[in-house]
């Protein structure tokens, strides 16, 4: 089964076309009708930043509802922002109550239960407070399928426009905001998209239509756990020999081999100073993440009728990371320690 069948992606297009008519196309161009309302839900380690920056970068006199099944976390944001944050006791009332809202959550059941309660009853346009049309766009790293199915309901409540739109960059990126984001969106939507995404972000791409943020990240991420399981090896390799790990790390990023892990994530303690091997592989992106996002992409893989050669075995070794009292929770860096690598 693929992931989305050439039947769907035009009935998707034309779903999108028949809502931007004239009228639509003004409720997007109207920047100060959208800049009145946010929505939040999701205050995990990327959420709660990114809440946190966006009602720093909107305008004073502008609203922002957040939700989480948290209430120690609303409270936090709350108090950091002092009180001007207001707590939904629904994900419901978020909906109700903006025009733009974003959501960042764990994992593609909860983001089918987010947008399930947000969007049932199909009521929004005729019956909740903001009667405007939302513009809904989700953070989240979740499986295209997942995703395909959530943009038609969205389309067939008829409460507005939605796009997915995963992020890189981390904790820090969602800190600062320097996050890159990877939407899928129809082009009528890129411009809203790029200026609500840019309050978070220092790069937003589009990707393409719906659901191509997703197959983005996923082949991104496939990509660098294998480069990061290859680096860790490389590099154990070249010190067991008796090689510097500086040296080694310099040729490697000077020649063929040149690859984020490498340059920018170095695996060895003491190679390169700002990495997470020189906390003990503490923050970074986690072992447990990364193994959750091979997993996504093999589910793609399968559902678009692609057989993987070497995800398969990436994804063991990293499930087999996290079950190392050593090594889980930690950096997924930590597979050179893993490796039994010298430290």
């Amino acid at each position: 089964m693929r992931v989305a069948s050439a039947a769907t992606s035009t009935s998707l297009r034309l779903a999108y076309g028949a809502m931007a008519g004239p009228s639509a196309r003004r409720s997007f161009a109207t920047t100060s009708r959208f800049m009145k309302a946010y929505g939040f839900i999701g205050l995990g380690r990327m959420g709660w930043p990114m809440a946190k920056n966006l009602r720093a970068k909107i305008g004073k006199s502008d609203t922002l509802i957040v939700y989480d099944v948290s209430s120690d976390a609303v409270q936090k944001l709350q108090k950091e922002a002092d009180g001007e944050v207001e707590a939904a006791k629904s994900v419901r009332e978020v909906a109700e109550k903006a025009e733009t809202i974003l959501t960042a959550l764990p994992e593609p059941h909860h983001v089918q239960k987010v947008y399930s309660e947000m969007l049932e009853p199909a009521t929004l346009r005729t019956e909740a407070p903001n009667k405007n049309e939302r513009l809904l766009i989700d953070c989240s790293t979740i499986d295209p399928k997942t995703s395909e199915e959530v943009t038609e309901k969205v389309l067939s409540s008829g409460a507005g426009k939605f796009c997915d739109a995963p992020m890189s960059g981390g904790v820090v990126g969602a800190t600062n905001a320097t996050l890159a984001f990877m939407v899928g969106c129809p082009d009528e939507m890129v411009d809203r998209v790029k200026e609500v995404l840019g309050l978070l972000g220092r790069r937003v791409i589009h990707m393409g239509p719906p659901t191509s943020g997703l197959k983005g990240k996923l082949a991104n991420n496939y990509l660098l756990a294998l480069n990061n399981i290859a680096t860790c090896e490389a590099m154990n390799m070249g010190i067991k020999w008796g090689l510097d790990g500086k040296v080694l790390a310099e040729l490697i990023n000077n020649a063929t081999g040149k690859c984020w892990p490498s340059e920018s994530n170095n695996p060895v303690p003491g190679v390169l100073e700002v990495a997470p091997a020189n906390r003990d592989y503490e923050g970074g992106f986690g072992t447990a993440l990364m193994a959750k996002d091979l997993g996504l992409a093999l589910t793609a893989l399968e559902q678009a009728d692609l057989k993987p050669v070497l995800g398969q075995h990436a994804q063991e070794v990293y499930k087999a990371v996290q079950q190392d009292d050593k090594c889980k929770n930690r950096d997924f860096s930590v597979v050179y320690r893993w490796l039994g690598g010298k430290e």
